[in-house]
């Protein structure tokens, strides 16, 4: 069985695909087969080939195993278009739904199953929401199975948002299988801006890509020198005052007064060992008696 890697969905899910060895033609990157998943029969996208037995080890990065059905047919690829071009007008026929309906939640998209087993609609809310009514009124107004799925605001950017501040497609919305978490220490780690208009993607929340690096930044500030750490150098003793990660190299104040910039190779982080000093017996207090001096042997 040849296994590959592919895309599909709205929320552009993984999943691993088994193709028969009968069939001998080769998929590559980019090719579109029909897969049947939990939901019915979906488009999916080519990523890659793999031989790699342990599938089941990749846990979330795989999240299904969808069932390969055939390739994508030229006749499907006119089916697809109908889709795509028919769902801004089911958004708006879900959306007067749900005004009429006064209903406290705000639709993100619909996504039509490509076998049209279901309707899917993402919305986002501020808690739970009872829907079953609207589902009802759905299910009557485009005569399938309606599926309610409530999302935050990362995955309201990945179905939404194309371009990042970077000028790049967005990573969520580009080859990210999972979110991952992302904390302000990241960025004070490698001294960006703590401006949160700065640091904050396109769903208002930290950029995922502070977290790319991550790891090699705090490998790189556990073999350098910590600031305020004093070292010794070419030039002498002196103390760290900043620090060049990816450069290698630390900032260092020197006790004579001067600054100077050194690759950390060339520091010696041990400390000077202090001079010992020659220890003098202690005299007892309050004996009140007068060490005896030395003097030379009376004759006899």
């Amino acid at each position: 069985m040849k296994k590959y890697i592919v895309r599909y969905g709205a929320m552009r899910r993984l999943g691993a695909i088994e193709r028969p060895e009968k069939d001998a033609s080769k998929f590559f990157r980019g090719a579109k087969v029909v897969v049947k998943t939990q939901r019915g029969l979906e488009i999916a996208t080519i990523l890659c080939e793999t031989n790699d037995p342990k599938l089941d080890q990749l846990g979330e990065l795989v999240a299904e195993r969808p069932t390969f059905v055939r390739p994508l047919e030229r006749a499907d690829e006119s089916r697809i278009r109908e889709m795509q071009e028919s769902e801004s007008g089911d958004f708006q026929r879900c959306l007067k739904i749900v005004e009429r309906m006064r209903i406290d939640l705000t639709l993100v998209r619909v996504e039509q199953i490509f076998g049209r087993e279901r309707i899917v609609v993402y919305y986002t809310a501020d808690g739970r929401v009872d829907f079953r009514e609207l589902v009802r009124a759905l299910a009557a107004e485009f005569q399938t199975r309606i599926e309610m799925k409530q999302i935050g605001a990362r995955d309201e950017t990945k179905l939404l948002a194309d371009v990042g501040d970077c000028g790049r497609e967005v990573c969520c919305n580009a080859y990210l299988a999972t979110m991952p978490p992302v904390s302000m220490k990241m960025a004070k780690l490698q001294k960006a801006t703590l401006d949160p208009t700065k640091v904050s993607g396109r769903c208002g929340r930290l950029k995922c890509c502070l977290r790319y690096e991550y790891e090699t930044y705090n490998e790189l500030q556990e073999n350098s020198p910590p600031i305020g750490k004093v070292v010794r150098t070419p030039l002498g003793r002196g103390r760290v005052f900043a620090r060049e990660l990816f450069a290698r190299r630390v900032v260092v104040d020197l006790d004579d007064g001067g600054r100077q910039t050194f690759a950390i190779e060339d520091l010696d982080e041990r400390e000077p060992r202090p001079v010992a000093r020659e220890k003098r017996p202690r005299e007892k207090k309050g004996s009140g008696r007068v060490p005896p001096t030395s003097r030379p042997d009376r004759p006899e």
